[in-house]
């Protein structure tokens, strides 16, 4: 497992931050009206709430205290029950909304970070981990979407309650009011104190909990790895240290939040008791009726209730804010890599493209003085120059750090030049849109990726209107229906999560007779034979050789037998173009290609004699 620390996971230090949630607001406009309803439920609900002392005191000084013969008690009863029929009906009003305003927020956040992911360029994956992406759109949004929908109820109720039970108290008693007035600013300052111990708390259990997610997510994948290396007693420990962090970090947040509450209601109890103690004195000195004490009793205690859910909802806004900020963070990531407002305009985005304005993709490559260098400043390419005719095959070999996959992904576009210009057809690509190029490219990775479902539904992955006699056919033109027929159910056989089914060399097959149903102009193979058997080598080379007919082809190559065919072949170092030329041009010049080519020959025909004696030898006992 590792550390992720070093993966892209903002640090958030500043304070409590009202715009924060301001921008959660638009991003949530939708839902407006549904909060508005809630809240405005919430209003009837205090108000009533605040009626209710009013109506005991009425009945004490009216009812029980004079006790007036003959006085009829039907408009009472009439004012109660239709109080209590308001506070019912709130109540299940807000439920009602709340409970929808949780899933529909929860449903449009997971749809806006997805939606975002699919913008962001590939640039942004390289470096942030899964587990971090993971976390923000499961976690995190549940965390928002609960606050939306419940925190909202309480602090609006809250609010209206306390603003109702304030005037109420004035009204009544003045005196009285200011007695229980005179704990606020203590309250106030012990909200603040804690306020800021228990975001910083919550920030780091949220930062942690990603890690885990991550590690989750790491130990899934590479199950396989952990395995075969024996790391599991490794792994576990390492969880365990970062599983006991986060215990660390959550226990110092729930101590906080603990001991929050148990102060606010000391301090409240604290005015509570000098209210009732003055109220009796009064009371019995004949300044105040006893059902007016016992609505403004009534008042005190309650006055309280609001303040420590107004605490508590603040408490919930650390932990919610924590949240908040990394998927608005999420949501409001500019990506690298974006098209002009003149580019949408004529060719349309990724989600609206208008195709109708799209001109065809000849095939003719230009990298013009090129230079290249990620965000840590690591230079790759510099004044790098390159001209591809369309239709041609360019194979790019050398040693490991070479520029070989940093010259596809800016081909690809995902990446720009850092200064220079690729032009495509004679025009600089960003003179048109991604989804224009990407849409005519073709992409064959070292370890291709397939997706859940049957073979069929991953050949029509790239164009879901093609036939599936279109897919078949494609399949048998790379030699892949051959070994599909003999799968359980053929093309309706099932390839497993990211293919695990199928050998590295099927699943390659499967790609290509993908590419090809795709039908682009550019395609790009990146080391597509390096991990395969010499046997499966073969039907890729011929797949290869299918595929790239009439297409402008970029190879990454580790085996040079794969290129032989190749029109030109660049060996690159460094970045720079150190030969070039055909297959036995180069050769010819016994040059640095000429010693790559052979020694890896040697080896290749090495492990063959190796290979062939070690069957030989199975052969000789089996048959003993």
């Amino acid at each position: 497992m590792s550390d992720f620390s070093y993966l892209e996971e903002q640090d958030y230090t500043k304070k409590f931050d009202p715009k924060l949630f301001g921008k959660l607001f638009v991003q949530l406009r939708r839902h407006w009206k549904s909060m508005g309803f809630v809240a405005l439920m919430m209003v009837v609900l205090a108000v009533t709430d605040v009626f209710i002392p009013l109506l005991t005191r009425h009945a004490i000084d009216n009812y029980i205290v004079v006790n007036e013969a003959g006085q009829s008690l039907l408009p009472f009863i009439l004012v109660y029950l239709v109080i209590i029929a308001l506070q019912v009906s709130s109540i299940f009003f807000f439920i009602l909304v709340a409970g929808r305003i949780e899933s529909r927020v929860n449903y449009d956040m997971r749809m806006k970070g997805f939606r975002k992911l699919q913008e962001l360029p590939f640039s942004y994956y390289d470096r942030t981990s899964v587990g971090f992406l993971m976390s923000r759109l499961t976690s995190d949004v549940t965390h928002l979407a609960e606050a939306f929908g419940w925190g909202l109820v309480d602090l609006v109720w809250a609010s209206i309650f306390l603003i109702s039970v304030t005037i109420a108290m004035l009204i009544i008693n003045w005196q009285l009011a200011l007695l229980v007035l005179l704990v606020v600013p203590v309250l106030a300052v012990i909200t603040v104190w804690f306020q800021k111990r228990i975001l910083k708390a919550q920030r780091e259990v949220r930062k942690i909990n990603s890690r885990i997610t991550g590690s989750f997510n790491e130990g899934i994948m590479g199950a396989k790895t952990t395995k075969t290396l024996v790391l599991e007693a490794q792994n576990v420990a390492e969880f365990e240290t970062l599983t006991g962090n986060m215990r660390k970090a959550a226990v110092r947040a729930a101590t906080l939040s603990a001991l929050f509450m148990p102060l606010v209601i000391a301090v409240s109890s604290i005015a509570s008791a000098l209210v009732l103690g003055q109220g009796a004195s009064q009371v019995l000195g004949g300044v105040l009726s006893l059902g007016t004490l016992t609505a403004f009793v009534s008042y005190s205690v309650q006055f309280f209730h609001p303040i420590r859910d107004i605490a508590a909802a603040f408490s919930e806004l650390q932990r919610i804010q924590a949240a908040a900020e990394r998927v608005v963070s999420l949501l409001e990531t500019e990506p690298d890599i974006k098209d002009s407002p003149e580019v949408v305009a004529k060719y349309g985005d990724n989600f609206r493209p208008k195709k109708e304005n799209w001109e065809k993709i000849q095939g003719a490559v230009e990298f013009r003085d090129v230079t290249f260098r990620y965000k840590d400043g690591e230079t790759v390419l510099t004044h790098f120059n390159l001209k591809v005719k369309p239709g041609k095959t360019v194979a790019i070999v050398g040693p490991t750090g070479a520029g070989k996959s940093t010259i596809v992904n800016l081909l690809c576009r995902f990446y720009e030049p850092t200064h220079g210009s690729i032009l495509i057809d004679g025009r600089d690509y960003r003179e048109r849109s991604q989804l224009w190029l990407q849409s005519s490219l073709g992409y064959v990775l070292q370890e291709p990726h397939l997706f859940s479902g049957t073979v069929m539904d991953n050949l029509r992955y790239a164009n879901p209107e093609a036939t599936e006699e279109e897919a078949m056919a494609a399949a048998r033109l790379v030699n892949a229906d051959a070994f599909i027929q003999k799968m359980d159910k053929g093309y309706l056989s099932q390839v497993g999560e990211g293919g695990g089914r199928l050998s590295t060399g099927e699943k390659q097959l499967i790609s290509f007779a993908r590419a090809i149903l795709h039908n682009p102009r550019l395609f790009v193979l990146d080391e597509a034979t390096s991990s395969v058997d010499t046997e499966t080598e073969m039907l890729i080379q011929h797949a290869i050789e299918q595929t790239l007919a009439g297409r402008t082809s970029f190879i990454i190559a580790h085996r040079l037998s794969t290129i032989r065919k190749a029109d030109r072949i660049l060996l690159l170092e460094d970045g720079v173009i150190t030969e070039e030329g055909r297959h036995e041009e180069l050769l010819a010049k016994r040059g640095a290609y000429y010693q790559l080519y052979t020694n890896q020959f040697r080896e290749e025909a090495a492990s063959a004699v190796l290979g062939a004696g070690k069957r030989e030898k199975e052969k000789e006992q089996k048959d003993k």
